[in-house]
């Protein structure tokens, strides 16, 4: 047979499509990235925004899967727990889940309602081939599971990047000694979506920062809703030393963001502007230009 792979989105690898591109090698199938001009047995798109828009060329009877398609589509066990193809994005790291679901309710976010509560679901020898380690995990320091694993891949050398971050509220002294032996191939990533948070980051960064956690930087996501409550948890994470990342908040109907919302994820993300001017100033600004 001959497979397409087709990706509605770009910047990062899809694991659900490397998936189903080692599945079906194994099955002596071709497999290659969608063309709109190749005529294919089957073709998979997979998308994980609702925003992100449909491919208009996508054949009729496309397999669709992914969030943006729907909460409830999922792969088969046997798919669900091989081995990535690596070969089909060609990114020098592993990528995987060492637990699915998450012990929070966050009303932003579909994780509970798509995964449900936390649970253990693989080893990371399971996935992983490369020295580099992405991971997917939504909540790895609530599950047991999950912080074997932490100790696992320290001591096996893998140097980490928690890519969905980690929940500030779990890290204490012996979580922060847990990780403090672990490489990084990226940023600590945690979460300040709400004002609520900042006392849990405060003490969380101090955990980590006192057992010599160091990645090369300290990064947070920071959902923009409304905007005097984002402001605030900018202002904090900036008198810690700590980089926000913003990111405006859109519904799982994919309800587009405001412009002010979109104006001060701009300021924030933009480090020469978020460095050199307050959000007043730049919003004066912003404010005097066509949107």
């Amino acid at each position: 047979m001959r497979i397409g792979i087709h990706d509605d989105e770009t910047g990062f690898p899809n694991l659900a499509l490397m998936k189903l591109s080692a599945w079906h090698k194994t099955r002596g199938d071709s497999v290659s990235r969608f063309c709109a001009i190749e005529i294919y047995d089957k073709v998979y798109s997979s998308k994980v925004f609702t925003f992100s828009a449909q491919d208009p060329y996508l054949p009729d009877n496309a397999v669709l899967g992914g969030t943006g398609y729907g909460l409830y589509a999922k792969l088969p066990e046997e798919i669900e727990h091989i081995c990535p193809d690596y070969a089909l994005y060609g990114e020098p790291f592993s990528m995987g889940f060492l637990t699915r679901g998450c012990i929070r309710s966050c009303e932003h976010c579909l994780v509970p309602k798509k995964e449900g509560k936390i649970a253990a679901h693989a080893d990371v020898e399971e996935f992983a081939r490369h020295k580099d380690v992405v991971l997917l995990d939504n909540n790895v320091l609530a599950h047991e599971h999950g912080l074997a694993q932490i100790e696992k891949m320290g001591r096996l050398g893998f140097k980490v990047d928690f890519n969905q971050g980690l929940d500030a509220r779990l890290i204490d002294d012996t979580v922060a000694k847990l990780l403090g032996k672990l490489s990084w191939r990226s940023p600590l990533r945690l979460a300040c979506d709400s004002s609520a948070t900042i006392p849990h980051i405060l003490k969380a960064v101090t955990h980590l920062r006192w057992n010599n956690v160091v990645p090369r930087r300290y990064f947070c996501y920071c959902l923009v809703n409304e905007i005097a409550d984002a402001l605030e948890r900018v202002r904090f994470l900036k008198g810690i030393d700590v980089d926000p990342f913003c990111q405006p908040f859109v519904d799982d109907k994919g309800t587009p963001a405001t412009n002010e919302q979109r104006a001060f994820a701009r300021w924030v993300n933009h480090k020469a502007e978020y460095k050199s001017r307050t959000w007043e100033n730049y919003k004066s600004q912003w404010l005097k230009e066509p949107n």
